[in-house]
């Protein structure tokens, strides 16, 4: 395909800012006539990640919302004057329907009304075909279908471009239920929402995508008869972990009690910090340092000393990686992704390497557990 001039801006100039940057590749590719190399020269990206977006929007075009929308958006598109031009796309049950496409402030403002609908039970979207009207129903107390919101069929095709919303059935009634995708964005736009009004929180730009990642709950391990303590559940990277199960088995991949495990050894690093030392370097413990962490920093210590020596103690059993890995994701906090990196490690093994590790620290604790318990006399 021959290059041309046209820089991106001119290109994607008349496209809604809301549009995800795959779809403008993909639109300035099939419609504009963009070869895939110069897109990734503009964009400062390789040839295959513009590639693999392009290829991931046309599969997306069997989503009878998707392809309208995508219909009607490449009429604002520049063509290139050798550009023949597209045929229509075979998958169009639902007519295109004229006219501007909705605005940033009205799709986040339908977004926080109807998303948080979706979220009620076995609620689902539904959108027939040539009807400018989409409706969120939900089984009655009769279990009867109950229409309990309305919304234009324009907003419902740039939540289903936007990932919000996922394709069930794709006959001449449509049927979506809301992604993982569209939680995470009403809880961002909720969030958002919030430090916006007067009496919310100081607004902090970065606020809306913290809240995203957040899961509030209470913590179901508490003791004691009193009401458990509302946490975010999502904070350690060990509950999504927990949260994911194996195909063949449908077991788990992390079992509650390596959960327990390294929450554990969280609260002895956490207890630690509230001690006199609280810039103690746990870094010494990675780099290999002079091998003073397992040593008693204060006889007969309590407290925050006595979980310095536990945490220095579960470390020092595990070694150099495991102990790394567990430092880094039940301490720190940070994120698989980012801890393979640090450490140089290829991608999606730190989970095993993470599970190993648990897995040596519960045989730590149970063995520690067993010394104290008191001998029986028989």
């Amino acid at each position: 395909m021959q290059e041309t001039s046209l820089s991106g801006a001119d290109r994607l100039a008349a496209l809604p800012s809301w549009i995800p940057p795959a779809v403008g590749h993909y639109l300035a590719h099939t419609e504009a006539g963009v070869s895939l190399r110069q897109l990734a020269r503009e964009e400062g990206l390789h040839p295959s990640t513009v590639l693999r977006r392009v290829r991931r929007i046309e599969a997306r075009r069997d989503d009878p919302l998707v392809d309208a929308i995508l219909a009607r958006l490449r009429r604002s598109m520049p063509r290139l004057p050798q550009d023949p031009t597209i045929k229509e796309h075979g998958c169009m049950t639902l007519q295109p329907i004229c006219g501007a496409a909705p605005d940033t402030d009205t799709i986040e403002a339908e977004a926080r009304r109807i998303l948080r609908r979706l979220c009620e039970g076995d609620a689902q979207l539904v959108v027939a075909a040539h009807m400018h009207k989409a409706a969120v129903l939900r089984s009655g107390p009769d279990g009867e279908p109950m229409r309990i919101a309305v919304l234009e069929r324009d907003v419902a095709q740039a939540f289903a471009l936007r990932d919000w919303i996922v394709c069930l059935s794709k006959e001449k009634l449509a049927r979506y239920r809301i992604s993982h995708v569209g939680r995470a964005a009403l809880k961002r736009l909720l969030a958002a929402q919030e430090s916006a009004t007067p009496h919310g929180r100081a607004g902090n730009v970065g606020d809306g995508f913290a809240e995203q990642h957040r899961e509030w709950g209470p913590r179901s391990e508490t003791a004691g008869d009193g009401p458990s303590p509302r946490c975010n559940l999502a904070e350690s990277p060990l509950a999504s972990l927990a949260r994911r199960r194996d195909a063949r088995t449908g077991q788990p991949f992390l079992s509650r009690s390596l959960v327990n495990a390294g929450e554990r050894l969280r609260e002895d690093f956490e207890l630690a910090q509230m001690g006199p030392r609280v810039t103690q370097n746990w870094d010494r413990f990675l780099t290999g340092g002079d091998g003073d962490l397992g040593r008693p920093r204060e006889p007969g210590g309590s407290g925050s000393s006595s979980a310095r020596q536990r945490v220095s103690a579960a470390l020092g059993a595990l070694g150099p990686g495991l102990g790394d890995i567990l430092l880094r994701c039940c301490c720190f906090l940070e994120g698989l992704e980012a801890a393979e990196k640090r450490m140089g490690w290829s991608a999606r093994s730190g989970k095993i390497v993470l599970r190993i590790a648990l897995q040596q620290l519960a045989n730590h604790y149970d063995a520690g557990d067993t010394a104290r318990e008191p001998r029986k006399i028989s």
